[in-house]
């Protein structure tokens, strides 16, 4: 397993098919910062009328192609965001992780309900509701979705995710405050920590680009962190869950800070590398 964030753990193979590459690497990477500075903030001493080619462009999406092969026999570290009762971690941790669909949601809200922890009517209504019953059925159902990089917890995008019990097909969506202030006495906030197959995905393109861009950056180059959202598209076995991080647990706090060791936010400070200029 790798991190594509954290370029120690890159393995050989891969490490030697990238290390021949570093100088097309870095001149992509420099040409593009030249033709932003100049072209796209006007700094340079006469803007073109036409954004200018990067001249390595060719060749660094044909390098990009080869890391998507390359990438299709690893796997990856992700990370999910959501909100758990305890017995829901113990099912995960036994059977693994299973697809999201409108059965298995179903399925989730049968069990509230057998143990009194939501009224029929409040399940019903959450079901009724669900992005499953809309246009949205295809792009929700049959998919288990991740983050490649670990996200703090009172970042925006995954608050949501933890507030409430349900996540993107249950209640993400919801605003009827009597459906949301039940789901949010259900359970707890959870992070789970996932080793997942790229051949269990369709993300091996996105896993290349940020592997190219953390090495890039191992090498000295200013590159953003190419951070993608991922989904497993098969059910993934019990030995895939490396770790599941409860709210109060230190490194539930310190995900996307401190922890996991190694990682860097370089998102932090990109602007002022690539600008000169406090973000």
């Amino acid at each position: 397993m790798i991190d594509v964030w954290n370029s120690s753990t890159f393995d050989s193979e891969l490490n030697s098919f990238l290390e021949p590459q570093t100088d097309l690497i870095r001149n992509y990477l420099l040409t593009d910062h030249e033709i932003f500075l100049e072209y796209d903030l006007g700094r340079g001493p006469s803007r073109p009328p036409l954004r200018p080619d990067n001249r390595f462009a060719f060749a660094f999406i044909a390098l990009q192609e080869a890391m998507m092969q390359l990438m299709e026999r690893r796997t990856i570290r992700a990370f999910h965001y959501t909100r758990m009762m305890e017995h829901e971690v113990a099912r995960l941790r036994r059977d693994g992780i299973h697809l999201s669909t409108p059965e298995t949601l179903r399925q989730r809200l049968e069990v509230l309900i057998s143990t009194r922890t939501l009224s029929r009517a409040i399940a019903d209504k959450l079901y009724a509701q669900s992005p499953f019953h809309s246009d949205q059925l295809e792009s929700r159902s049959d998919k288990f979705w991740m983050t490649s990089h670990p996200i703090e917890v009172h970042d925006s995008g995954v608050t949501p995710l933890m507030a409430h019990w349900g996540g993107e097909v249950a209640s993400m969506w919801t605003r009827d405050q009597s459906l949301l202030t039940p789901l949010g006495a259900i359970g707890k906030p959870r992070i789970i920590e996932i080793a997942v197959p790229m051949l269990a995905t369709r993300h091996s393109f996105s896993a290349g680009k940020a592997v190219l861009a953390t090495f890039a950056r191992s090498r000295g180059c200013i590159s953003e962190k190419q951070a993608f959202d991922l989904y497993a598209k098969e059910q993934l076995s019990p030995s895939s869950i490396l770790a599941v991080h409860t709210e109060g647990d230190q490194a539930f706090v310190d995900m996307g800070r401190s922890y996991p060791p190694g990682y860097v936010n370089v998102s932090i400070g990109y602007w002022k590398e690539l600008t000169g200029e406090d973000g």
